[in-house]
């Protein structure tokens, strides 16, 4: 186990560092999105071109941090009865997830990536808007996304293993990094009672209304 525990942080440690870098994307998107704003509106000029490269930016942002976000527990969840149970409970519900569901699936998108990037490289796709780019590169976007995120599900069994044996700490004991929902005791009193505006009040003569 040592040595699975061993190529799951080495893969945590490259989803982190790619995870971290491929945010700068976002400003480098809106600077070119900026820019091209500016240059149409002022020299009336524009291209396809920086249009396509927002969205290759934006594309490649979103598709690199996915590892990430797995990584970090961050990813949406739609929760009707997963917070219901004790924490040993949902660790099985994540494993048994992730290697039936996140599993087959990545597997089953490179099975249809791969070819679908390689054979749009062979015959050089270019976008069919005047001014485009080509389109290999925003394909092959989505081939290392899902490698991405093929090799953080591996790490992601490998540490719920480890959890479930007692042979490392839980990275996501509160099922996340979110904070709990905090209540005020004196609101939930309030609102049993139906707010302050309808808690009995003093007239000035001693008398309660």
């Amino acid at each position: 186990m040592n040595g699975l525990l061993a190529l799951s942080r080495g893969i945590d440690r490259v989803n982190t560092t790619i995870g971290k870098a491929v945010s700068w994307l976002i400003l480098l998107a809106v600077l070119v999105s900026a820019g091209n704003a500016i240059v149409r509106k002022v020299f009336n000029t524009s291209s396809n071109m920086w249009l396509e490269l927002q969205w290759y930016l934006y594309g490649a942002a979103f598709l690199g941090a996915a590892a990430y976000t797995l990584l970090e527990n961050e990813h949406i969840r739609i929760d009707l009865v997963y917070g219901m149970w004790s924490r040993k409970v949902q660790h099985w519900i994540d494993l048994i997830g992730s290697v039936l569901f996140l599993m087959p699936f990545v597997i089953l998108m490179l099975y249809y990536l791969y070819p679908w990037t390689v054979r749009s490289f062979e015959r050089g796709e270019i976008s069919s808007s005047a001014g485009g780019l080509i389109l290999w590169p925003a394909k092959a976007m989505l081939l290392v996304g899902f490698i991405l995120l093929f090799f953080q599900g591996i790490s992601e069994i490998i540490k719920k293993i480890a959890v479930m044996r007692g042979l490392i700490p839980d990275p996501h004991a509160h099922s996340g990094h979110h904070a709990p929902l905090e209540i005020d005791p004196a609101l939930m009193a309030d609102s049993a009672f139906g707010g302050p505006e309808a808690q009995p009040k003093d007239d000035g003569r001693g008398n309660r209304t």
